[in-house]
């Protein structure tokens, strides 16, 4: 076993639902294994001002079933510069913090990563971002819960979809990812679903959805992820099926986000829970410049530089199952 002593936790950028539930397992393993556990207030801004404060069992109660972080977050330029990365230094010294956890996507781990070249401070990241976009990993913390708030909105736009014959575009989110509509999508049973990895361009577009009037249907559903390409946004491409289309009355909802809060589904708590003891357990045997991840049910561990160089692909079966479902 290395000799840790103070283990520090963050989260940084967007927040995800079951980042509490990590910062809880952290707290409560650290307290197990007779380590202090420090919380980094407001991600790596905290960092270079230093607003640190002591995590024990006690003070994570009650926050499993939270979305959100406790412990706020921030998207930080200052720490892009040497000299802000040279003030976070100093304050790691000055607390005698001894390893960093940090739960964030891609640009947070990527600090992470750059860090821990600079100074040599063992470093473990968690993946938690909605988009699930991360290498190395097949679900990141808040995945799940982002998907299953998108299904519950999309049931509820069905029924007036329904009610009145009408077409609905539904953009969610996901950057340049498509795993949220993919998944949402076929959940939900849309007749259309529109990603970034699956360009079929608007002629298929409108091909199907002439077939499925043909053949019955009086309204649809089409989940467009937010980083699709089949127009400059989901605005546009709603105008453009209005003027191919006209005997569709076409709605947009931008679902936003509400995409990234409400209480954390079982799954994300669960694999939070286990990400953050495994997190101080790796520490422990001095493992470092890691991320965490999960690969059929089971923890795996992969190199910060290739989880921020890679990216997550997208399962082509499930583009082949929606295909077949929208029939």
């Amino acid at each position: 076993m290395s000799s840790v002593n103070k283990i520090a936790v963050m989260t940084s950028g967007g927040d995800a639902p079951g980042m509490n539930a990590a910062i809880r397992a952290i707290a409560r393993a650290c307290q197990y294994y007779n380590h202090q556990c420090i919380a980094v207030i407001q991600g790596f801004e905290g960092l270079i001002n230093g607003h640190f404060k002591e995590l024990d069992a006690r003070g994570v109660r009650n926050i499993i079933n939270r979305g959100g972080t406790i412990l706020k977050s921030a998207r930080c330029k200052e720490f892009r510069t040497v000299e802000g990365r040279k003030k976070a230094w100093e304050n790691v010294q000055k607390h005698n913090i001894d390893g960093l956890i940090i739960i964030g996507g891609d640009g947070s781990l990527t600090g992470g990563m750059i860090f821990q070249s600079e100074y040599g401070l063992p470093v473990v990241g968690i993946p938690g971002t909605i988009d699930n976009d991360i290498y190395g990993t097949s679900r990141a913390i808040g995945f799940d819960t982002a998907v299953n708030t998108v299904v519950e909105a999309v049931d509820k736009i069905r029924d007036t979809a329904s009610s009145h014959n009408r077409l609905f575009f539904i953009e969610v989110m996901g950057r340049d990812a498509g795993h949220i509509a993919l998944n949402a999508g076929i959940a939900a049973g849309a007749e259309e679903i529109l990603i970034p990895e699956q360009d079929d361009g608007i002629d298929s577009l409108i091909r199907t959805l002439k077939y499925g009037k043909k053949s019955g249907k009086s309204s649809s559903i089409v989940v467009v992820a937010e980083g699709d390409k089949t127009r400059d946004n989901v605005f546009n491409l709603a105008s453009q099926i209005r003027e191919e289309l006209p005997e569709y009355d076409v709605r947009v909802s931008v679902l936003g986000h509400i995409q990234r809060g409400g209480r954390p589904t079982y799954y994300d708590r669960v694999l939070a829970s286990r990400m953050g003891i495994y997190s101080v357990e790796i520490l422990r045997e001095g493992k470092s410049n890691v991320m965490i991840g999960v690969d059929l049910d089971k923890l795996i561990l992969t190199p910060l530089k290739d989880a921020v160089k890679g990216k997550s692909a997208i399962n082509k079966n499930m583009v082949r199952i929606s295909k077949i479902l929208s029939v």
